[in-house]
């Protein structure tokens, strides 16, 4: 899915920003150059970030409950 329209950033290179370590909006902004023109995008961009973050948190969890 096209996150972006005026950089044509997918959600896949949100993703791959995230996985290369990017971890706030502005990071994976300035990675996959989202958000650079009318900025609209952004609401997407930091609910993909958000959605990582809860992911992450929730393996963190699950690896910390089986040690």
């Amino acid at each position: 899915m096209i996150v972006c329209q005026c950089g044509v950033v997918s959600d896949r290179s949100v993703d791959a920003a995230l996985t290369e370590g990017a971890r706030t909006v502005s990071a994976v902004c300035r990675s996959t150059g989202a958000g650079q023109d009318c900025g609209s995008c952004i609401f997407a961009v930091r609910a993909l970030v958000c959605r990582h973050r809860d992911r992450e948190a929730a393996r963190l969890a699950v690896d910390g409950a089986a040690s």
